[in-house]
């Protein structure tokens, strides 16, 4: 298969990218009625806090 891994193909690539997306969707709220801030949630999901504010205004 051309000497590429399943992890190194595109279709991998972006299933792998989709199923990040939808965890931090649903983890995002929750950890923020915990009571942590969007600072906080971001640096413990390793996520710019860009991201974590898109999250919440969707």
């Amino acid at each position: 298969m051309l000497g590429l891994t399943l992890q190194e193909t595109r279709f991998y690539q972006e299933a792998k990218a989709e199923g990040r997306e939808e965890i931090l969707k649903l983890t995002v709220p929750l950890l923020l009625k915990t009571g942590m801030t969007i600072e906080q949630i971001a640096q413990q999901l390793n996520v710019d806090l860009e991201t974590v504010v898109t999250i919440l205004s969707n």
